[in-house]
C-alpha cells in the first residue's frame, strides 16, 4: 500500500484499502463510478470485442491502489471573501463542491488545500467569479513529489502579476514548511474554462519536481503534463520498456517530459523524441541534461506538432506514441499505416480516438494488432488507459 493510502483515515477505507465512503458524494462529480473496480464495463466490452476480432484473448485490466493514489490535482477556487471553496465544479455549472477530505487524493493534497484556504482568508484574497470575471484566486494546482513527500504548489491568479498575493504566499510558505517543494504564481486573465495561463513565476523552490521511471530522473516543471496516478503510470512505462528490443532505433511522438523515452534510453541505439508543449520541452531538456554523455548522444528532439514530424519515424525499428485524448495527428496515422515500422506501441487515453485510429492503421493491411492491455489509471471514472502493440504484416 502506498504512503498516501496508509495515511488516510481508516474510517474511510474498507477491505483491501478500498475507500468505503466519500464525504463529498453527492454532489462532487469526481468519481462517478465510486467503489467499482477496474475500468468501465462498457469500455471493457468494446476492447474485448476488438481483441476477439483480431484473435487476441480477453483484454487484461491492470489496477492499483484505489485510495490516496492521486498525486496531482487541480482545484477550482470560488466563493465569498473570507469563505472560499476549493474543489470541483458540479456538473454543468461553475458552482464549486468543496472537497476538504477527498479519499482519492494523496493526503498532502488535502493538507495543502486546507493551508491555502486558510491563507486566502487570512490574507483577505478575493475568489474568482466566472459571471463577473472578477476576484483574484482562480485555481490551485498541487503535485506531490514521491521521494521528498513535498508539494509543488501553483496558485492561478486573475492578475497581471504575483504582487496581489504577497502576504498569501508568505503565509503558505510559513505554514507548509518542509512539506513545500516549490511555490508558483500562474497568470490566467482570460474568460473561459482554461485552468492555466502561459505565465509562470517562481516564488520559491526548484524549477521542477523530479520522479524516476527506471533509473533516470524525469523533471516536471509546473506547466508540464504529468499523470496523477504514478503507481499505474510506472507500470505502463515498464510495459512499454518490455516491448523494446535491445539496441533498437526508436522514435517517440508526444514524448512529454520523457517519462517513457528517457526510461528506455539505456536499451536503444538511437532515440528520436517529438513534443509540442514548451513546458514539457523544458522538462525534457532538464532530463536529457542529466544523462551520461553516451546516452545524450543517442537522443535528438524535434519540437512541434506530431503531424509535422512524421519523417522522424523513417528508418526506425519501433515507434511509440502517447497522444492526448484526441488521438494521433491524422498525418501521423496515415504515415504509419502506409510505411509502418516493424513494431508500433500506442499508449492511448481516449477510447473513441484509439478505436478510430486503429481502424485507419489496420485498413491497408500493412499492420496487424498483436497485443492489447488496459490500465485503470483513474479509478472510479469512465477513463481507461490502453497499451496496444501493432506489428508489420
Amino acid at each position: 500500500m502506498t504512503t498516501g493510502a496508509r495515511r488516510l483515515k481508516s474510517s474511510n477505507l474498507g477491505p483491501g484499502g478500498q475507500p468505503s465512503a466519500c464525504p463529498h458524494r453527492p454532489p462532487c462529480p469526481g468519481c462517478p463510478r465510486f467503489g467499482e473496480p477496474g475500468i468501465a464495463p462498457a469500455a471493457k466490452a468494446r476492447l474485448d470485442e476488438l481483441a476477439r476480432a483480431h484473435g487476441l484473448p480477453p483484454v487484461p485490466v491492470i489496477s492499483g491502489e484505489m485510495a490516496g493514489f492521486r498525486q496531482r490535482a487541480r482545484l477550482a477556487i470560488r466563493g465569498r471573501l473570507g469563505s472560499p471553496k476549493l474543489g470541483l465544479f458540479e456538473l454543468g455549472t461553475h458552482h464549486v463542491v468543496h472537497i476538504p477530505n477527498c479519499v482519492v487524493h494523496h493526503p498532502l493534497i488535502n493538507r495543502v488545500a486546507s493551508v491555502v484556504r486558510r491563507a486566502l482568508v487570512d490574507a483577505s484574497v478575493t475568489c474568482y467569479s466566472d459571471q463577473a470575471h472578477a476576484g483574484l484566486a482562480r485555481y490551485l494546482q498541487v503535485v506531490v513529489e514521491r521521494r521528498s513527500q513535498s508539494a509543488q504548489v501553483v496558485l492561478v491568479g486573475n492578475s497581471a502579476d504575483e504582487s496581489p498575493f504577497g502576504v498569501f504566499f508568505e503565509l503558505v510558505r510559513e505554514r507548509l514548511g518542509g512539506e513545500l517543494h516549490s511555490l508558483w504564481w500562474n497568470g490566467n486573465r482570460e474568460i473561459g474554462n482554461a485552468i492555466l495561463g502561459a505565465d509562470f513565476r517562481a516564488i520559491c523552490g526548484p524549477v521542477a519536481l523530479v520522479e524516476h521511471f527506471g533509473s533516470h530522473a524525469i523533471h516536471y516543471p509546473p506547466g508540464a503534463f504529468g499523470q496523477n496516478n504514478l503507481e499505474i503510470a510506472a507500470r505502463i512505462v515498464e510495459h512499454v520498456r518490455s516491448e523494446i528490443p535491445e539496441g533498437a532505433r526508436v522514435a517517440e511522438f508526444y514524448a512529454g517530459v520523457g517519462a517513457i523515452g528517457l526510461s528506455i534510453v539505456d536499451r536503444v541505439s538511437e532515440l528520436r523524441l517529438n513534443e509540442v508543449s514548451p513546458a514539457s520541452l523544458l522538462g525534457l531538456a532538464l532530463g536529457t541534461g542529466g544523462l551520461s554523455t553516451a546516452n545524450r548522444g543517442k537522443i535528438s528532439v524535434t519540437p512541434g506538432p506530431a503531424g509535422s514530424a512524421v519523417a522522424m519515424a523513417e528508418g526506425m525499428d519501433l515507434v511509440i506514441a502517447d497522444p492526448p485524448r484526441k488521438g494521433l495527428d491524422p498525418e501521423l496515422t496515415r504515415a504509419l499505416a502506409a510505411q509502418p515500422p516493424a513494431r508500433f506501441i500506442y499508449v492511448s487515453c481516449g477510447l473513441e480516438s484509439f478505436l478510430n485510429d486503429t481502424r485507419v492503421l489496420l485498413d491497408g493491411g500493412a499492420l496487424r494488432l498483436t497485443g492489447l492491455t488496459a490500465y485503470s489509471l483513474l479509478p472510479f471514472t469512465e477513463h481507461g488507459e490502453t497499451v496496444a502493440r501493432f506489428e508489420r504484416s
